[in-house]
């Protein structure tokens, strides 16, 4: 996916083969051995974070966060698809 393309619920995700992540009491730290970029995560981000191992479809992601926190479908769809971008942004993340 070109990376003016928007990214919404239908994309895939999967994490980029140099990218390794930990977490740290709950949060997420995440680098990209190629190019050093460094990320971190909060809670939920963290819970993201996950979800993209497990599953790659954003749809399914956005389908188990919102039957886990307590929030509006449309609320969630931005933040997550938020995420995600700047997570492809810096090159720890590609969208299919």
């Amino acid at each position: 996916m070109d990376e003016n393309e928007r990214v919404s619920l239908q994309s895939s995700v999967k994490i980029c083969d140099d990218v390794v992540s930990r977490d740290l009491e709950g949060e997420a730290v995440i680098l990209n051995l190629e190019t050093g970029t460094y990320f971190g995560l909060n809670e939920v981000g963290t819970r993201i974070w996950t979800l993209i191992q497990e599953h790659e479809s954003l749809s399914r992601v956005f389908e188990a966060i919102r039957q886990e926190y307590e929030v509006s479908p449309e609320a969630l769809e931005g933040d997550l698809l938020r995420i995600i971008d700047e997570l492809r942004r810096k090159g720890l993340v590609n969208v299919l």
